[in-house]
Formats: C-alpha cells, sequence, structure tokens
C-alpha cells in the first residue's frame, strides 16, 4: 500500500489544466499545441511528482492515525482543512472512453458533452469523509494515445489505486483492457487495486460489450471492484469514489493491524530472550556457589 503526505493544501476541490500550467510554464505549449513535445511533459511531470512526497516511511504518522471506520462514507466538498491521509489513485483507459467527463461528473456534478481529449495528464483531487477520517485522493487523469505512454507510465508508480475504464459501445476498447492491465502491472505497486469500470452504460443502444462479458474478466483477473457508469446521467459516479475510498481505509487498517501484530510479535520474542538471559545468569551464579 502506497501512502503519502502532501503539504500543499489546495484552494479547489480539483486543480484543472490550467491550474497546472501556472505551476510549470513548460505545461503551456504541450496543452496549447497538438504538437507536445515529450521533453516539456517529462520536465512536467517531474516537477509535479516532486510535490507528492511518498510518506512510506513515516511511521510516526500512520500509528498516529489508527483504524479507520467504514461506515459513514460521504464525499466532501470544499474542503480547506488538514487531511488524515493522502493517496495518490490514476485513471487509465483507451482515448475517448470519458475517463475525465467521468472525473468532472463525480467532483464537480458537472457534464460537457463536448470535452477535449487529454493531452499528457491532468489532475483532480476530492476529499472523502470516512467516519471521523478524511481522506484525500489524488487522481491523475492519464491520456489514452500511444505517443504519451513512456511518459504516462510514470504516473503508475505510488499509485495506490487505478480506475481502468472501457466505454461499453466501444468493443476495441474493451478488448484493449488487457493491454491496459499488463502495463500497469509491469510499472506500479504489485499491491495496487484496480477497478474495472465500463462507463457510457447510458448508450443503450449502442451497447457492444454486455454486462456479463465484463463480469466474466472481472471475476478472472485481480479486480477489487465492477461497475457499470454513466458520466452523463452520473450513474455511480461518485460511487466509484467512495468505494475507492473504503478499498484503501480497508487496506490501510490491515497495514496497521499487520503492523501491531508484529510489534506484538516482537515484544513477546524479546521478553522470552530476557527471561532466558536471566535464566541464565541464576544458573551460572549457581554453579559458582556450589563448586
Amino acid at each position: 500500500m502506497s501512502l503519502e503526505n502532501n503539504d500543499e493544501d489546495a484552494d479547489s476541490n480539483s486543480i484543472s489544466k490550467s491550474t497546472l500550467n501556472k505551476k510549470n510554464p513548460q505545461l503551456n505549449q504541450s496543452f496549447n499545441s497538438s504538437n507536445v513535445s515529450k521533453d516539456n511533459m517529462k520536465n512536467s511531470f517531474l516537477s509535479n511528482n516532486n510535490e507528492i512526497q511518498d510518506n512510506e516511511e513515516n511511521e510516526e504518522y500512520k500509528e498516529k492515525i489508527g483504524i479507520i471506520g467504514e461506515d459513514e462514507c460521504e464525499i466532501i466538498t470544499d474542503y480547506k482543512k488538514k487531511e488524515d491521509l493522502t493517496f495518490k489513485l490514476i485513471i487509465i483507459g483507451d482515448p475517448f472512453v470519458g475517463k475525465s467527463s467521468l472525473l468532472i461528473k463525480a467532483i464537480k456534478k458537472q457534464f460537457e458533452s463536448s470535452y477535449n481529449p487529454t493531452l499528457g495528464f491532468d489532475y483532480f483531487m476530492i476529499h472523502v469523509k470516512i467516519k471521523n477520517k478524511i481522506l484525500k485522493l489524488q487522481i491523475w487523469d492519464t491520456c489514452g494515445q500511444e505517443i504519451y505512454q513512456s511518459l504516462v507510465s510514470n504516473f503508475y508508480r505510488n499509485s495506490s489505486l487505478a480506475f481502468m475504464v472501457y466505454a461499453i459501445n466501444d468493443k476495441k476498447s474493451f478488448e484493449h483492457i488487457n493491454n491496459w492491465l499488463k502495463e500497469i502491472k509491469y510499472n506500479s505497486n504489485p499491491d495496487i487495486k484496480i477497478f474495472l469500470i465500463g462507463n457510457k452504460c447510458d448508450l443503450i443502444d449502442d451497447r457492444q460489450v454486455t454486462y456479463e462479458e465484463a463480469k466474466n474478466l472481472y471475476e478472472n483477473y485481480e479486480f477489487s471492484k465492477f461497475y457499470e457508469v454513466s458520466a452523463k446521467t452520473g450513474k455511480n459516479a461518485e460511487n466509484i469514489i467512495i468505494e475507492a475510498a473504503k478499498v484503501l481505509a480497508a487496506d490501510y487498517n490491515d497495514y496497521i493491524n499487520d503492523k501491531k501484530k508484529k510489534k506484538n510479535s516482537d515484544e513477546n520474542i524479546d521478553l522470552k530472550s530476557e527471561g532466558s538471559k536471566k535464566g541464565g545468569n541464576k544458573n551460572n551464579e549457581s554453579k559458582k556457589k556450589c563448586c
């Protein structure tokens, strides 16, 4: 499991391309021109990635948070305070399956029928409250164009969860899921959680991928969840965010429990070891006296 701690508080519930451009002047040309420079994209990635500090080694921070309850889960808008935990997520899939539109619907409750395709990457942020803890989900929206894959693969690193999206009216996007699975398994953490997402389920008459086909794929591969969603109607758009937070919270709880078990086990071993040493010393003293 990958945990991250970002000290930078955002003023908005999502960070758009324009915000990224202000932080990274090199990115302006990338988003405003169809002739995107790979060097610029790489430099932009490195600059943004440096802002996200990995919290894997901060054991005191993890111990302080404690177990997170999975009940009372809700999305929090306009949250300005310090979050308890931060997780990095990615959303991947073929071009034009509606990845960005789905996130915009879930976070801003808006749908744009004529959304421009993502060039390189985009970045969204959302807070989810689970019981009395606040989780910040940093969601990296990656483009599906093959030309950017060598750069996009960098975003898999340290991701805790991935939304793998296909469109139910695009058979090829579904067939390419196997390729995306190989890509993510090769570049990401071995314990990454993966949600299989079938977008555009409102296009019933244009359906090319049946629910049964997708469910069969879900059951035969290591997916954590499977949903059919609609960026247009909003069906399950918020649910996938909430379920992602629940899965990550459960994963975190497992980490805390394992850590406590290991700590107790180590303490028991130390006590036994100390007891053995004392016992050995007494025997030695007895031998000295009798001899």
